[in-house]
């Protein structure tokens, strides 16, 4: 038997079986290995199928697209958002801006609403007083003013805050070089 065969078969005897786990430690440790081969419990076939000689096959992995990419790419593709902050408005009028900016806008936001559903942490109106409870999460609350003792705390909603309430990217299909890709090249061919 050969040692590459010998030492898979101690790794994985040593690792299902706390017995030889111990008498392969101490035979590192050259404390020595029982005196009679036969004293060592041969392999079940069972255990011996944990250890394959056929080559396995593999998997190639598909081309990854980080989530944020993937929102700007949709941003872009179906709001053209990404055109419109790279373009510079200097020489167009603010009514030629606000056309562009309501179709920009309203594309934009299913967009979000599709992904994320964003929806108002709080229900209350810009300018309610509000009580902020004792425990409160600092991540959806942002505390302004003058805070003197301990939550709960009165004071007016500035801002309602956002949250998701889901989180569904669509799964990047394309190739690895098109991963950082948000708009590919568009070639008109006459």
């Amino acid at each position: 038997m050969g040692r590459v065969t010998t030492a898979f078969r101690a790794f994985f005897r040593s690792l299902f079986d706390a017995s030889t786990a111990t008498r392969v430690d101490e035979a590192l440790r050259a404390k020595g290995l029982p005196a009679g081969r036969d004293q060592v419990p041969q392999p079940t076939p069972s255990q011996l199928s944990l250890v394959t000689t056929e080559p396995v096959p593999i998997r190639e992995q598909k081309p990854v697209q980080n989530g944020a990419v993937t929102l700007l790419a949709s941003l872009q593709r179906d709001a053209r958002l990404v055109d419109f902050l790279q373009e510079d408005l200097s020489n167009y009028s603010n009514e030629q801006v606000g056309a562009a900016v309501r179709d920009i806008h309203r594309d934009s936001a299913q967009v979000l609403e599709r992904f994320f559903a964003i929806r108002s942490v709080l229900k209350q109106a810009e300018g309610d007083k509000i009580t902020v409870p004792a425990g409160f999460d600092a991540g959806r609350y942002r505390l302004t003013g003058k805070l003197n003792g301990t939550a709960p705390f009165q004071g007016t909603l500035q801002h309602h805050g956002w949250e998701v309430t889901k989180c569904e990217l669509p799964a990047f299909t394309g190739s690895e070089s098109a991963g950082k890709t948000i708009a590919p090249v568009e070639v008109e061919i006459p």
